[in-house]
């Protein structure tokens, strides 16, 4: 039975699709933080009062836009928009529409109220996404590599040994818009790998492209910048079809991205009275949002370097297995089979980093790792897959297994504790996470912060429950890798 189970073709990425969700769901992050609050105050009004004002909340969030005699939300509504059934989901289970009205983000009343709607929202939009990516990148990097191994390594070195495991338990943007990059990517490649084919199938995964590109930028608006290199990657895949075979490509991922901002031209009609407004235009307290472009300048290179190897936000300190994974993009660029994927994701890459290296606030505030840098993660963890494919010795492939090892370990940590630490810790890694919270058991699980559970015992649940999917994922691979032989 278990033998007929596992060799199923559905198998391994539902296995894969069920750990990371699992991991990105069991663990949360304090729902009055200011980038989660926002944005689900205004989910809660759209859905209580059916507008998109925040009054009543006002002075309990520093992150926020006035508009005349109104306050409103001052990030692009996308997660807002997302986070709108899971309020819908709360209200119902809880019959509590109203939150209490309080000026004390410390208001246990208002923290239960807000801790619920948090954790659904989260659930079901950047847990959920970060989950499809992973199955996604799974999928490419061995399509690209022809070993489902690498492809695997690669999807968890993304989803479960960076920073978007973390940034996956909050309603922040950035681990959607990961996903959503990395969903577009897998649907070009797979949708324009048979160059002479244009069925329905194909057009379909060009909706796909474009719609994910397109909500990309309803939750995040920056995200056009490396959205663009995606879209030009698709543009040269069927650079060689006539243009009858190439038009219906085209228009059908012009179609997905033009539904998927509908939305957002609703939103702004809705609450400003016209189809494109920023809502970043009338922030209040961050000055330096006045500064060139909402707060884009032009990119310093010591902020790069911050960025991958500073203690306070560097990569290399929360996902040194993604550090190694240039190496692989290199090898995708000289391949002629694979140079055109290496070179789309290296310039996604690039222009995420130097978007982050332009901008005032940089260093994201409170923030464990790069946080506005994690849009790159994905595309940075598909230079995994040929790195592994690469190394044909065992040792080397143990060496990368142990830097794999303790990438998932210091993202778990990461997860479990605070993915917001203040900026003006030195080392976010060492204290307070590992050196305070860990030691202490101090974890943001759902048994502990919904069931009553002492934080301990929920950590040893997601353990065995993490352990037992990943034995079956494991016993799922193996069985399909001796299918495959067999042909």
């Amino acid at each position: 039975m278990w033998r007929d189970l596992f060799g199923r073709r559905w198998a391994v990425p539902l296995l894969l699709f069920a750990l990371v969700w699992l991991s990105c769901s069991w663990f949360g992050s304090w729902e009055l933080n200011p980038n989660n609050s926002t944005r689900l105050f205004a989910a809660i009004s759209l859905v209580n009062d059916g507008d998109a004002t925040i009054d009543e909340f006002a002075p309990l969030t520093i992150d926020k836009a006035r508009f005349g005699d109104h306050v409103y939300l001052d990030k692009a509504p996308g997660m807002t928009l997302m986070a709108m059934p899971a309020v819908a989901l709360a209200n119902g289970l809880t019959a509590e529409r109203t939150a209490p009205r309080t000026r004390d983000v410390y208001d246990p009343a208002l923290g239960h109220f807000m801790k619920i709607r948090l954790r659904l929202a989260a659930i079901l939009s950047s847990a959920l996404l970060t989950a499809l990516a992973a199955v996604a990148l799974w999928s490419l990097a061995g399509a690209i590599t022809g070993n489902a191994t690498a492809g695997m390594v690669a999807a968890l070195a993304y989803a479960l040994g960076s920073p978007a495991w973390g940034w996956s338990t909050t309603i922040f943007g950035h681990a959607s818009v990961a996903a959503l990059f990395t969903i577009a990517a897998w649907a070009i490649w797979w949708g324009t790998r048979d160059k002479g084919a244009t069925g329905g199938g194909q057009r379909w995964l060009a909706a796909l492209a474009g719609a994910a590109l397109g909500w990309a930028v309803v939750v995040e608006f920056q995200a056009a910048l490396a959205g663009t290199a995606i879209g030009l990657w698709a543009l040269w895949r069927i650079r060689a079809l006539p243009i009858p075979a190439r038009l219906p490509l085209i228009l059908a991922a012009l179609a997905g991205g033009l539904a998927a901002g509908l939305p957002l031209i609703a939103y702004n009609m809705a609450v400003f009275g016209v189809p494109l407004k920023f809502g970043y235009s009338g922030v209040v307290g961050f000055d330096g949002m006045q500064q060139g472009f909402f707060g884009l300048t032009y990119p310093k290179l010591p902020v790069l370097f911050e960025l991958v190897f500073g203690l306070r936000r560097g990569l290399l300190w929360v996902a040194p297995v993604l550090v190694l994974a240039p190496l692989g993009l290199v090898r995708l660029c000289r391949d002629p089979p694979t140079r055109g994927v290496g070179a789309m994701a290296s310039a996604a890459i690039l222009i995420v980093l130097l978007v982050n290296a332009a901008y005032v606030y940089w260093d994201g505030g409170y923030s464990t790792g790069p946080r506005h840098s994690v849009p790159a993660l994905p595309l940075l963890a598909l230079g995994v897959a040929p790195l592994w494919a690469s190394l044909v010795r065992l040792r080397a492939r143990i060496a990368l297994l142990i830097v794999f090892g303790l990438s998932i370990a210091i993202n778990l940590a990461i997860a479990a504790t605070e993915i917001a630490v203040p900026d003006t810790v030195a080392f976010p890694l060492w204290r307070p996470i590992l050196a305070d919270d860990v030691a202490l058991g101090y974890f943001r699980d759902l048994p502990s912060q919904f069931w009553g559970w002492s934080p301990w015992s929920g950590m040893a649940l997601y353990l065995l429950l993490a352990g037992c999917v990943s034995g079956a994922l494991l016993a799922a691979m193996r069985t399909a890798r001796r299918a495959a032989m067999a042909d």
